[in-house]
């Protein structure tokens, strides 16, 4: 007699798809499930989560520190709701993921019952390239296979939906007969080259340019020698994305580190005088940090053709593998010598530095954040994990800290959604439990999500083989981001009501899950907090007081109109004396580097 049932069926599929755990948080409308992952004896581990959307972030983070898929289950209703927002994380940034999500049994669909949602419609847009419900044990096989592909061949969240009483059934044995599709659990990419009359167009671009920039995103993450050679050839200089940052050595003396908002004043000056442009993988949505339409001329590689010209009026797209295409089309560049555009960018990355350096020994009240980064630079191993949260931490982040060739480093960069830090922390030290992470998160996020998952870290660390976690928390009571932005974009004083935080004290909140706690209110003592942290034995949070004056200012030339806007908006604030002042110091040092500039 066969005693398995469908919920074995699919665990079997999980293990022969490489999936070695599944992130989620249990409910009844996937019990079998859960049933049959307890049979598997660790087969396939099943990774408790606080929270459904932290598991979500959770899978995220899995596929970006892997490169695997991603999976995560709930339960219908309010827990597949709460899967939304990891899932459009994934959807934003280009990662699969795979959601396996209870529903109701099939008899009482319709009714309005307890926890109905029709789900296919919820995940419509989310999972538009793969969502369906499972109505039949025999098209278990073939929905599930079909997600995975989908999820692999798209770089996208796709969803199952698993009635209750599916779940229970008895496996089926594949059987061939009409209306039965039997599939296999496989997939393979395509060799994906761009066509050879589009890369003579490109490299005719680019050969007849003589002031080249480079727009490096996380498409190029298997293509980083390619992406300097093709500098050195054509004597350009190479920008990032937010998600590109990691995929380049930003020790070069032509690497001017992220573009955008939050960006290098060194990138600003890259992309603000380019003739033309060669982005890589990259579709960051910055767009009026780009060279102003008709400025440059512009060649795209995308694996994806829906994303060539969607930022930027691109002449030439080639469509493929960012390491395949760069290597045909160096092939057809003409090597030049060194010029006066690679003097003046390099001139510019020296600036950048020198003023990267200033404004993180500004004096504040009590922590600069810029330091707090700063002074994990040469601290951080080698063999190091990264994840940031979406605030103002990120600014720093991108602007202070330089990575380690090889040290992995994610946010949720389209979504930007807050509370990803700790989530993506686990699943990157689960993947990798021999690498000390470091997550760096501001009060806001940690209150939103992170202090729950703190939980989840001290449930598991002491199965790590490196047991270091480090958490360093920006405590500056304050939405600060948004915050600025209010200022930047609105031209309105700060809402107290609206952007101030209650303090926590999250160093000692550390303590009591068995962490160590670190306080930090004297910004000499950093690098000691820093050094402390990685000599432990135990996780870490480190707590700041960071001052939330310290200013969002956007690079120069741009930054200048953003912060006329702050002034104005300051000037009706009471008590914004402090943070107009600090204003002033960083547009003053600003303008004293363009002077200079070459």
């Amino acid at each position: 007699m066969n005693d398995r049932t469908v919920a074995d069926l699919i665990v079997d599929r999980l293990e022969t798809w490489g999936v070695s755990r599944v992130f989620g948080y249990s409910g009844d409308g996937i019990n079998g499930f859960m049933g049959a992952l307890r049979r598997a004896e660790g087969r396939v581990e099943f990774v408790q989560a606080r929270h459904e959307e932290t598991a979500a972030f959770m899978a995220v983070g899995h596929a970006k520190y892997t490169g695997g898929v991603g999976v995560v289950t709930s339960t219908q209703g309010p827990g597949a709701v709460h899967l939304l927002n990891g899932l459009y994380d994934a959807k934003l940034d280009g990662v699969p993921v795979v959601a396996i999500v209870g529903q109701q049994s099939r008899t009482v669909l319709g009714s309005a019952y307890m926890q109905e949602i029709e789900l296919t419609v919820l995940f419509k847009d989310v999972a538009a390239q793969f969502v369906q419900q499972v109505n039949a044990p025999e098209q278990l096989p073939m929905v599930l296979d079909r997600a995975f592909r989908t999820a692999k061949a798209t770089s996208s969240p796709c969803v199952v939906i698993l009635p209750h009483d599916i779940q229970s059934a008895p496996a089926p044995e594949p059987e061939q007969e009409h209306g039965v599709v039997v599939t296999a659990p496989s997939w393979s990419t395509s060799a994906k080259t761009p066509r050879t009359e589009d890369l003579d167009a490109a490299a005719a671009i680019l050969n007849g340019a003589t002031k080249v920039a480079l727009l490096v995103g996380q498409g190029a993450r298997h293509a980083g020698a390619d992406v300097v050679a093709v500098a050195e050839q054509l004597g350009a200089g190479i920008a990032t994305s937010l998600l590109g940052k990691p995929y380049v050595d930003e020790t070069l003396p032509f690497a001017v580190g992220t573009m955008g908002h939050l960006g290098s004043t060194a990138s600003a000056h890259l992309l603000g005088n380019c003739d033309a442009l060669l982005i890589v993988g990259s579709n960051d949505p910055w767009t009026e940090f780009y060279p102003p339409p008709g400025a440059a001329r512009a060649v795209q590689i995308d694996i994806d053709e829906r994303k060539i010209g969607n930022r930027y009026p691109v002449e030439v797209g080639l469509a493929g593998d960012a390491a395949a295409a760069l290597q045909a089309l160096s092939s057809r560049l003409t090597a030049r010598p060194r010029g006066q555009w690679r003097d003046d960018v390099e001139q510019e990355v020296l600036r950048w530095r020198a003023l990267a350096e200033e404004r993180a020994t500004v004096p504040a009240s009590p922590v600069n954040p810029e330091r707090v980064v700063r002074e994990l630079n040469g601290r951080l191993p080698a063999n190091a994990q990264l994840s940031i949260d979406v605030g103002s931490c990120v600014y720093w982040y991108a602007r202070q800290l330089v990575l380690p060739p090889g040290v992995p480093a994610h946010l949720s960069g389209t979504l930007a959604s807050m509370g990803c830090s700790i989530p993506y922390g686990i699943a990157a030290k689960l993947a990798h439990p021999d690498r000390p992470l470091v997550a760096l998160a501001g009060d806001g996020a940690m209150q939103m999500a992170g202090i729950a998952e703190l939980v989840t870290v001290a449930h598991r660390w002491r199965q790590w083989q490196d047991p270091r976690f480090i958490v360093c928390v920006f405590n500056n009571r304050e939405l600060t981001e948004v915050t600025w932005e209010q200022r930047e974009s609105e031209g309105e004083p700060r809402f107290k009501d609206s952007q101030e935080l209650p303090d926590f004290p999250f160093a000692g909140y550390a303590e009591l899950l068995g962490f160590t706690g670190i306080r930090v209110e004297d910004p000499e003592l950093l690098g000691d907090a820093w050094e402390r942290a990685f000599a432990a034995e135990r996780p870490v949070v480190i707590e700041v007081l960071t001052d939330p004056e310290v200013p969002l200012l956007p690079p120069f030339p741009g930054g200048k109109e953003k912060a006329e806007s702050m002034r104005k908006a300051l000037a009706e604030e009471d008590g914004g004396g402090r943070a107009l002042r600090l204003l002033d110091t960083y547009t003053g040092q600003e303008e004293r580097g363009q002077g200079g500039a070459g």
